[in-house]
């Protein structure tokens, strides 16, 4: 028996069901993760009033320039997770933890007090830096209470946030702003993120800082900006109306070349930002693929359809809100299942149906219109919810039990960036290619959800001139659902490569022996995917 093996053979008995004190301890990370993925479904329905609040009649704001309002925060998310892994080593993960929450609530607080759309991008951004941390702190938290053995139950359990999100935040965000102002969607975070320090100051287990590895500088400096320069080009293109605007193609071939050298240099440091050398393992790189894909299509069409139902349809932020609700509560059916059954069952075998969920769900909004009945809508979101619950949590374990022991926390920090990217990129070119193909009648901006004020119908230029942008808002509309339907379509492609046989890997018995029946699983793929007993 190897070193290796005698460590892994000592490890805590970890009881087969979750129990009580995994649960108390989850209460706290799932309070902290409600919180920053609360904040970008509320500021998702939020977007139109940002247009008429920091914008005029005269000047409407575009909706890619409040589109940073959430492509801001998703890049800080993104831009602060590697640090994260290094920062729970030196400071202790309870310590970073509150710490997380109290500067994603500082952040909150001064969002609430900003005076014009760039200035909310900047506290945007400094409260997805707190934001960011929270969802690998709160993994690392709960893989330790709870043991590698209940992997598919734990990523239910974390994936209870994401399911609350997409419910709860366009409801609470359209009843806060219908009824208060826009400002307490984020005064809102106050009482929670105090309640949560609160909380997890008495229910958190705490930790001894150690050594940690050095941490890559060098690497953080070429990626996060790279990778903003990269997007803020792309997002003014709509402004700009070409791609040869200095504005746009100056910060792409910039943002492209940071990219590119952080990929060559990446290679080279014992521990960089982004361990690049676990695409060795294939599952791993499918897995990432996959995700890519799938987060960038789906979450940039979530942007949209809360828009859509309050610029085309005229509908309140509340009523927009409760409309995009099915589609949690699909997620809500089937991810519980789903986190069960990836324990016994390929992956390769649940995912398909996930996306054969999301692919039929999405298909009837790509031939949406001013008019669609909204049963067809609902039923459409509904179904793409179903799909959803299916497909990320499997995807994110089948990446995780690929790893050994000691690849763990290189690959969920690599797998929650590439998740927080793909949303950046995926927000970023729906966003774009919405404003590009939206009606060239910008007046309708500055009265968003106010299809009943007297003087719309006479701005526009009478009725047939309101019905005819509205048509072609519309066709704006279903035009992008297309697009996110063919990544979608492409994703298919990598998914087929999921492994459809029992997970190549060998778990551990009481003893801290090997069980015959996974070993000879081993011999599919001897490389990748082995427990730490191995």
């Amino acid at each position: 028996m190897t070193d290796t093996q005698r460590s892994t053979s000592q490890t805590p008995d970890y009881p087969e069901n979750i129990d009580a004190a995994v649960l108390k301890i989850a209460g706290v990370v799932i309070l902290g993760v409600i919180m920053s993925i609360l904040d970008i479904t509320v500021v998702n329905v939020a977007l139109p009033t940002f247009q008429q609040e920091f914008g005029s009649a005269a000047d409407p704001l575009a909706y890619s320039h409040v589109a940073w309002t959430v492509t801001a925060y998703t890049l800080a998310l993104a831009t602060v997770i590697p640090l994260t892994g290094w920062a729970a080593d030196r400071f202790g993960t309870k310590r970073l933890f509150i710490a997380a929450i109290a500067l994603f609530t500082a952040g909150s607080v001064l969002c609430a007090a900003a005076q014009d759309i760039n200035t909310l991008i900047a506290f945007r951004v400094l409260q997805g830096l707190g934001g960011g941390m929270i969802m690998p702190l709160g993994m690392t938290i709960l893989t330790r209470a709870a043991g590698p053995h209940r992997m598919g139950r734990l990523m239910a359990i974390l994936g209870i946030p994401m399911l609350l999100g997409p419910i709860l935040g366009p409801i609470v965000g359209g009843w806060l702003i219908e009824h208060a102002s826009w400002h307490w969607i984020f005064l809102i975070n106050l009482p929670i993120g105090v309640a949560t320090i609160v909380y997890a100051w008495f229910a958190l287990p705490g930790d001894r800082p150690e050594p940690s590895e050095s941490f890559d500088f060098l690497g953080m400096l070429l990626l996060s900006p790279g990778l903003a320069l990269f997007l803020f080009g792309v997002s003014s293109i709509p402004e700009k109306g070409t791609v040869a605007d200095t504005r746009v193609w100056i910060p792409m071939l910039v943002g492209a070349a940071l990219m590119l050298a952080f990929v060559r240099h990446s290679f080279r440091p014992e521990h960089p930002l982004l361990d690049l050398r676990l695409f060795r393992h294939r599952n791993l790189t499918i897995s990432v693929i996959v995700m890519f894909l799938f987060v960038a299509a789906f979450f940039g069409s979530l942007l949209l359809v809360p828009t859509y139902f309050q610029q085309v349809r005229g509908e309140s932020t509340l009523d927009a809100g409760l409309l995009v609700a099915p589609q949690g509560i699909g997620a809500m059916l089937t991810m519980p299942i789903a986190g069960r059954l990836v324990d016994r069952i390929p992956v390769g075998r649940i995912v398909p149906f996930g996306f054969l969920g999301i692919l039929v769900g999405l298909f009837p909004l790509t031939q949406i219109t001013s008019e669609t009945a909204y049963w067809k809508i609902i039923a459409a979101l509904f179904v793409m919810g179903l799909g959803m619950g299916a497909t990320m949590m499997p995807v994110f374990t089948s990446a995780l039990k690929t790893l050994s022991h000691q690849e763990v926390a290189r690959g969920t920090t690599l797998i929650n960036i590439n998740q927080q990217i793909a949303s950046s990129v995926g927000v970023a070119v729906m966003s774009v290619l919405l404003t590009a193909w939206l009606p060239t009648q910008r007046i309708w901006y500055a009265v968003v959800g106010s299809w009943e004020n007297p003087e719309i119908i006479p701005r526009l230029g009478g009725q047939a001139a309101v019905d005819a942008v509205l048509a072609d808002a519309g066709e704006a509309f279903a035009q992008t659902f297309w697009v996110a339907w063919v990544l979608l379509l492409l994703a298919l492609i990598p998914v087929a490569f999921l492994p459809r046989r029992r997970p190549a890997e060998t778990p551990v018995g009481p003893e801290g022996a090997e069980t015959p029946a996974d070993s000879a699983a081993v011999s599919e793929e001897p490389s990748a995917g082995l427990r730490p007993s191995e």
